[in-house]
């Protein structure tokens, strides 16, 4: 069986501030490691249940905060970015069995986590898709939808959980903090890296294992900046169109074609 797990830090336990989730400061560097070890947990987790090939894409930031020694013998690191519009999904293909979300973070537009945004929390207000407000999860889930790749468990704070098991009820979910205005209120660190090994565990057994996400047949995607330079940039992109000084929308009946834009406008 073959894993492909992404992993952000937003999401991860304990981390509250931006302080946390930049290079260069001892906050960072508690935060990383704990990022390090919830990945580390759902990859035993998962060779428990029979995985035999692992890889994990660093996805936060530069991509460059997982350490590659403290992760089980065997699993395979993608560090920094490759350009691909799959993004946090990079090297995804359809020779994979199962795909993991750890330390995934509530979207732009909500408040389930101090740190809630979606793609840059600079530039970005709001992303639509077909009408819902659009978190990285979904993003990435229908990427793995788009290579028929099951989503089987997430990690992260409670709102982004929540919506996971709304968009795909046999998902299983590890909360292991909920935002409180400024401010998380969080499991112990060992304490979360022990639910999300028992919990891979659980997501790849065979009574639980489910199907892809499909994927709607049109996408409308609706992009909401934070200057409206930006928007203004944005609408030069082939097919997309200014609606408001700060909004601009794309429509296609390809998501790959909607994750090439992505790529160019966030």
């Amino acid at each position: 069986m073959k894993l492909y797990i992404s992993a952000d830090i937003e999401g991860v336990t304990g981390v509250t501030d931006r302080i946390e989730i930049i290079g260069g400061t001892t906050e960072y560097e508690t935060a990383r490691k704990q990022m390090t070890k919830e990945v580390a947990a759902a990859c035993l987790g998962a060779m428990e249940a029979g995985v035999t090939e692992i890889l994990v894409k660093d996805a936060h930031d530069t991509g460059r905060n997982i350490s590659a020694a403290d992760l089980p013998t065997g699993v395979r690191l993608l560090r920094g970015w490759t350009g691909h519009p799959y993004s946090m999904m990079e090297e995804l293909n359809d020779s994979f069995d199962a795909a993991m979300m750890i330390g995934y973070h509530d979207k732009a537009g909500n408040s389930g986590n101090p740190l809630a945004h979606t793609i840059s929390m600079r530039k970005i207000n709001k992303i639509e898709i077909n009408g819902a407000i659009a978190s990285e999860f979904l993003i990435n889930s229908l990427t793995a939808g788009l290579e028929k790749v099951p989503v089987v468990l997430i990690s992260g704070d409670q709102n982004i959980c929540k919506e996971a098991c709304e968009l795909i009820p046999q998902i299983v979910a590890v909360p292991v903090k909920q935002g409180v205005g400024s401010s998380t209120l969080s499991m112990h660190p060992e304490q979360a890296c022990e639910q999300i090994q028992h919990t891979a565990t659980q997501a790849l057994s065979t009574d639980r294992f489910h199907s892809a996400l499909d994927l709607p047949e049109f996408f409308k995607v609706q992009i909401e900046y934070t200057d409206f330079k930006d928007a203004f940039n944005a609408s030069f992109y082939p097919g997309v169109r200014s609606i408001s000084a700060k909004k601009v929308v794309f429509e296609s009946h390809e998501y790959f074609e909607v994750l090439r834009m992505f790529n160019f406008l966030l």
